[in-house]
């Protein structure tokens, strides 16, 4: 017998085995597990809160016993720039007493306490641990009386500080005239200032200790009165150290002529030299060059 082996269905192409698909594989956390990383999460946020807390009680309580504390006592106070009189006002109206603590004061509210005492311009605040505070204040300085519904005081900077209180210091020259709004007033003053500051050079019987008035007329003309002659000086407030030489070689020719007692006005106010006006009757008014 044959036993030749045949082919099945010799046409039929060869498929290969089926292989199967990959599928994706999908990993999956256990509940379990995001618990556990939720809870360690937020125990190390509470624990984090939880000594910041503490160490903000902490710092409040040792601050606030600081606040309190006899080794941080109030004991000295060194008010500098200030008479004895003014030392014991500002004490009693900042409440400056060995009650209160040196870490308990608050500088910046202090100093603009200080500097409402009518006599202080600036002043300063520091502590020196730990027991003492150190204030300097710059006291106001007069340099004239200036007269409007009342008297005031004038300081260097043309800024009026206080009214004059009847048992107060009144030894200045005075200013009369002054008049408009507070920023004509300002402008003003700023003139005044600085026909007062040409005149801090002058010596003699034409130095500032010897002025007695400065009078603001509305054009804004400036006179001046002296103690030692009863005459209006009219000069410029622009050029008043210009004008005060002219002033002295017009009275030295009034003096030598000995007609200076007659004298009412003496202006300054020309280019081509002063006009001087005298007393009704006596002498006609004249012009020097």
């Amino acid at each position: 017998m044959d036993f030749t082996k045949t082919k099945r269905n010799p046409g039929k192409k060869k498929v290969p085995p089926h292989t199967p698909r990959n599928r994706r594989k999908v990993s999956r956390f256990p509940v379990s597990a995001i618990i556990r990383s939720i809870g360690s999460g937020t125990l190390k946020v509470f624990a984090f809160l939880s000594v910041l807390t503490v160490i903000s009680l902490t710092f409040v309580m040792f601050y606030n016993y600081l606040l309190t504390s006899p080794y941080m006592k109030l004991e000295n106070v060194e008010i500098l720039g200030a008479d004895e009189g003014m030392k014991n006002e500002l004490l009693q109206m900042c409440g400056l007493t060995s009650e209160r603590g040196l870490l308990s004061l608050k500088l910046e509210s202090l100093r603009r306490k200080i500097e409402k005492h009518p006599w202080v311009r600036t002043a300063t605040v520091e502590r020196r641990f730990p027991h003492t505070l150190i204030v300097q204040v710059e006291k106001q300085e007069p340099v004239m009386l200036v007269l409007m519904d009342q008297l005031f005081y004038m300081n260097g900077q043309g800024q009026l500080f206080k009214p004059v209180l009847p048992d107060e210091e009144m030894d200045f020259p005075i200013l009369t005239g002054l008049s408009g709004t507070e920023t004509s007033q300002e402008k003003k003053l700023s003139q005044t200032l600085h026909v007062l500051s040409a005149l801090k050079g002058e010596e003699d019987c034409w130095s500032l200790q010897n002025l007695s008035e400065i009078h603001l007329d509305r054009n804004g003309a400036i006179s001046l009165y002296f103690n030692h002659i009863q005459a209006a000086i009219n000069i410029s407030w622009q050029n008043p150290a210009r004008d005060m030489e002219g002033l002295k070689q017009v009275t030295k020719h009034l003096n030598e002529s000995g007609k200076i007692d007659l004298v009412t006005q003496i202006d300054l106010n020309h280019v081509d030299g002063a006009v001087v006006s005298f007393k009704r009757n006596q002498v006609k008014t004249g012009e020097m060059g």
